[in-house]
């Protein structure tokens, strides 16, 4: 996977970006990102505008924006995974936690293959309820979708995992598929030893078109 480009914004009198775009050069001599382009908002406010900037340091790393002041660690890491599944899902978590799923959303709609980022978080028992529900809003917008039968193989793993809430959450989302193919994944749970799994997936079997 090529190394990532750089979109840098920053400003004459932002105190952090310096550091920033100090990190973001050894990154790109050291091959870590493939290309840095740092934009002025005070010379090229129209940038801003475009990207609907208003606070800098504020930087795109792939598909990714993080805004604010991070390390020269933290950069390293991001570019490492910026274009990766694994990395957008970590993205997705943020934006999640921070409460701006109408950005994730949008991304989403604007690239329906990225859907798939969601499914680890699905499977995070980790992840908080908040995250949770807000990756459960971004499933059930493709109820029904191609999107989201494609991800049917990924939904009938997390249906047999050893978390109920994972398992419930799957069982869930593949009655969401509308799919068939989902029958035999949503029987297996009908005599789950967690009595929500078996609501769940009862549920979900007669949402299914077979």
């Amino acid at each position: 996977m090529p190394a990532p480009d750089a979109l840098l914004l920053v400003s004459t009198h932002c105190p952090h970006c310096p550091a920033m775009l100090t990190a973001l050069a050894d990154l790109l001599k050291q091959g870590v990102i493939g290309r840095l382009e740092a934009v002025n908002l005070e010379q090229r406010p129209e940038v801003g505008l475009a990207l609907g900037v208003r606070t800098v340091p504020w930087l795109r790393l792939g598909r990714i924006d993080l805004a604010g002041v991070h390390s020269k660690t933290e950069l390293a890491d991001w570019a490492a995974k910026a274009d990766s599944e694994a990395g957008i899902a970590d993205w997705f978590h943020v934006l999640l936690k921070e409460g701006q799923l109408p950005k994730a959303q949008a991304m989403i709609e604007a690239a329906p293959t990225l859907l798939a980022a969601v499914l680890p978080i699905v499977g995070n028992i980790d992840a908080s309820l908040n995250v949770r529900l807000g990756a459960g809003v971004l499933l059930e917008e493709f109820a029904g979708s191609d999107t989201l039968r494609a991800l049917l193989p990924r939904l009938g793993e997390l249906s047999q995992h050893a978390d109920a809430r994972v398992r419930a959450d799957a069982c869930h989302y593949l009655g969401l598929t509308g799919d068939a193919a989902a029958k035999p994944w949503l029987d297996a749970r009908l005599d789950d030893e967690d009595a929500d799994v078996r609501e769940i997936a009862a549920e979900s079997v007669q949402a299914l078109v077979v």
